[in-house]
């Protein structure tokens, strides 16, 4: 049995966003815009985020798999492939996050 990954999403969240909005909720959020699917990533992300603080298990599961799907919505609808994070995470990774962090710019 192999184990389902984010690539894996990542082509289901492509295939969705090609049907007809009235037959896919993926193709509903991105025929919104940017702040349709945004929105909805940001209300999972703080639902994940209490589910945490509650120790609530399944909950922080379930939430974390609707953060990961809205996030690759998101990154669908603005033209970035999870590739392209990936490659990002794994330039990060050449550095411990102390240091990467102590070398951003001030804003």
């Amino acid at each position: 049995m192999t184990q389902f990954t984010l690539a894996d999403l990542e082509d289901l969240v492509a295939t969705r966003a090609a049907a007809p909005a009235d037959q896919s909720y993926t193709a509903k959020l991105l025929s919104g815009g940017p702040a349709k699917a945004a929105k909805k990533l940001g209300e999972e992300a703080v639902e994940a985020a209490i589910a945490a603080v509650q120790c609530d298990r399944a909950g922080l599961v379930s939430e974390a798999a609707d953060v990961l799907y809205h996030l690759l919505v998101v990154l669908r609808g603005g033209g970035i492939g999870l590739d392209e994070v990936m490659a990002e995470l794994e330039r990060r990774t050449a550095q411990s996050g102390i240091a990467e962090k102590a070398a951003r710019r001030p804003a």
